[in-house]
């Protein structure tokens, strides 16, 4: 039984050439840019970097992006490798079939979900919250606490919508399961997000980015960055879950910031999403690799100077208590004063769009990944079978939309959104080893994009993000353990037997999906 057989190269690129006529390249660099923003400027800059703030690492969280950065650069150059030289829909997966083999392959595409799935619930978690900060805005009216919120979480703001539902329990989060039920019907039926509006939507989300960082630096109170990384003794914060105890190991100083950057990394996923639209890219081999790090160059400074600004209008703490709901708005409109309250709304109702146009490039990815795993003979063919008048795979849509719904109607977003980076970052390591390792076992390939220094770039690229992963708390790598076990469960139980590497098929029975409808 061998593990780790590999699919060839020359047969991926056969089946790519095979499809040429289906698949339209219609997407330019610039195109493949806004993707990336699209996909990245979203829940991590909105929601998550409050978070991080507030539980870890206080107005060092800057420091928390660039690690993380860092890590997510180094990752990146990999990432275009691969890109350029395997032009594949089917992103980490498709290279690690072709590098590392079969099992390994089995893994990161069954971790993927953890990225896209689980990224797509946290998005719409944040989603929710900013449409009950519309509702409560523009009409003055909102949501009830228990029909907004997990059964894990339960109200303790004082201030604001909520302030008359202090001690409320959760109970589903409605809201967040309707954008994706929404969502789902427009990927399903066809009508998903084109180009061009993909593209206006980017173009809003960067503007109202820089007019925050660009009117907020006025108003940024120095005596909030001072101390710059939270003390040992900076007490407790009781929160919505529990209580935050600044004195824990990973919630003060250095080791507060490190454990900020596993949490800001959700931030930076999108970027890679990118890669699953290679057989859509006009010019894959120099688009592809400018698609991916250009987009996250413009990202990372966008997260350095809002989270700066940010951490500078109200204190760190506020942001678990006060500001738990819809963070950004509450502090414009704390630090800010009533003059700038149409920034607040302006802020509110984009984010709404930029949210949703994230979700749909998550669920896309995810439904693109497991698509071709099944074309594979690795995970049933429901998850291929398209619509016969749509041509989307339309059962696979309904039933990760089952799937994610469970996890953003029930599960708290700080619980989802460090699945999904610690998921993520296991995938981004062995996509780092998967360059070291053809490297060697396959130097004479064409490599329209070649990671500079490899031998330096990808160990320390694996280095940063596995130190990402070990300040990740226990709950965190219990949850990957057993979602790893399931997944070698469902490899050993059915995808050794019927792989089609294994029988030695080439094609798919249904053919690829067409990106007419689905990019």
């Amino acid at each position: 039984m061998k593990l780790f057989i590999k699919k060839p190269i020359a047969q991926l690129m056969a089946a790519s050439a095979a499809t040429e006529k289906t698949l339209k390249r219609t997407l330019g660099v610039g195109s493949l840019i806004a993707l990336g923003i699209g996909a990245i400027i979203g829940a991590g800059i909105f929601v998550r970097t409050a978070a991080a703030a507030g539980e870890h690492a206080g107005p060092a969280v800057t420091i928390s992006f660039l690690i993380a950065a860092s890590g997510c650069a180094l990752a990146g150059l990999c990432y275009a490798e691969f890109a350029s030289m395997i032009p594949i829909a089917g992103s980490a997966y498709t290279y690690s079939y072709a590098t590392m083999g079969e099992f390994i392959a089995w893994i990161i595409g069954w971790d993927l979900v953890l990225e896209y799935a689980l990224g797509a619930a946290t998005v719409s978690i944040g989603w929710s919250q900013y449409f009950n900060e519309f509702l409560h805005t523009f009409f003055n009216v909102h949501i009830p606490y228990q029909w907004a919120h997990s059964f894990f979480e339960t109200s303790n703001t004082t201030t604001g919508m909520y302030a008359a539902e202090l001690g409320t329990r959760g109970v589903v989060n409605l809201p967040a399961i309707l954008i994706l039920f929404l969502l789902t019907l427009l990927l399903i039926k066809g009508t998903a997000e084109s180009a061009v509006v993909n593209n206006i939507i980017v173009v809003v989300k960067v503007a109202i980015v820089l007019m925050i960082i660009g009117l907020g630096w006025h108003y940024i109170n120095p005596a909030l960055h001072t101390p710059y990384m939270i003390p040992a003794d900076a007490g407790t914060v009781k929160v919505s879950t529990g209580v935050i105890n600044y004195g824990d190991t990973f919630n003060h100083g250095w080791l507060g910031v490190l454990r900020g950057a596993s949490v800001v990394f959700f931030a930076f996923i999108g970027f890679d999403a990118v890669s699953t639209a290679a057989q859509e890219a006009k010019n894959p081999q120099k688009d592809m690799p400018k698609g991916i790090l250009v987009s996250l160059v413009i990202c990372t400074a966008l997260y350095i100077l809002f989270s700066h600004v940010l951490t500078g209008l109200v204190s760190y703490k506020e942001f678990l208590i006060q500001g738990k709901e819809a963070s950004v708005t509450y502090a414009i409109k704390a630090a800010m004063g009533p003059s700038y309250h149409w920034l607040a709304n302006l802020v509110t109702v984009s984010i709404l769009a930029g949210f949703s146009s994230v979700i749909l490039v998550m669920l896309m990815g995810q439904t693109r990944v497991f698509y071709t795993m099944s074309t594979d003979g690795l995970i049933p063919k429901i998850f291929s079978k398209l619509h016969p008048k749509y041509q989307t795979p339309y059962k696979s849509q309904w039933l990760f939309f089952g799937f994610v719904s469970i996890f953003a109607g029930f599960i708290p977003d700080r619980i989802v959104g460090d699945m999904v980076s610690i998921g993520t970052l296991f995938a981004f390591v062995l996509v780092c080893f998967g360059i070291m390792i053809l490297r060697n076992t396959d130097p004479n390939l064409v490599r329209p994009f070649k990671t500079p220094i490899y031998y330096i770039v990808c160990p320390l690229g694996a280095l940063i993000c596995l130190g990402m992963i070990a300040s990740e708390g226990w709950e965190n790598w219990a949850r990957l353990i057993v979602w790893l076990l399931i997944g070698f469960i469902v490899y050993f139980g059915y995808s050794i037997k019927r792989s089609h590497v294994r029988k030695g098929k080439v094609e798919p029975a249904d053919g690829p999906i067409n990106p007419k409808y689905v990019e």
